[in-house]
């Protein structure tokens, strides 16, 4: 569900029928034994009753339709590192431009994949180095991991630019 869902985000689904499930909800669907977030496209009528019709951000189509009682609820909100936020049901040009690059794009997933990494890795290292009242670990770490080649120089060191202002406000 990239951009929407980063992984380590941690999601709150909220139990609702499909009368409150609109179109542009982030819904939990059980298909196949398996657990799906994605859009709510809109609903379609089958043989077998109400069927949904949803799609990841990132996919090029639409999935297989699913029975109404397959949504097991919509994500009411969405925790990423220290904030949480309710998702929009509208998807921006940004955001869909970001989906489309995503889906079509092997390595520019890969990288986006990576900063996101990078940055989720810092933002707690920063965490937990606030608590502390400490900076100076939190940038040692990046640097030492850039210079690992675990992090692309350049992302540690946007990424130390970043944790700079975030320290002096």
């Amino acid at each position: 569900m990239l951009p929407a869902v980063w992984p380590g985000d941690l999601l709150t689904i909220q139990r609702a029928v499909y009368d409150e499930i609109a179109a542009g909800d982030i819904v939990l669907v059980l298909r196949d034994h398996r657990f799906f977030i994605h859009r709510l496209v809109g609903w379609q009528l089958g043989r077998d009753g109400l069927l949904s019709v949803t799609r990841g951000d990132a996919m090029p189509q639409d999935d297989p339709p699913a029975a109404a009682s397959e949504v097991l609820g919509r994500v009411a909100s969405i925790r990423r590192g220290n904030r949480s936020f309710v998702p929009s049901r509208r998807v921006s040009m940004l955001h869909s431009a970001l989906a489309w690059m995503l889906c079509r794009w092997s390595r520019f997933r890969s990288l986006a994949l990576r900063i996101h990494g990078a940055y989720s890795q810092a933002v707690s290292l920063t965490s937990a180095a606030q608590a502390d009242h400490e900076k100076k670990p939190v940038i040692a770490a990046l640097k030492r991991c850039a210079t690992q080649n675990q992090v692309h120089p350049g992302i540690a060191s946007w990424i130390t630019s970043s944790l700079s202002r975030t320290f002096h406000p």
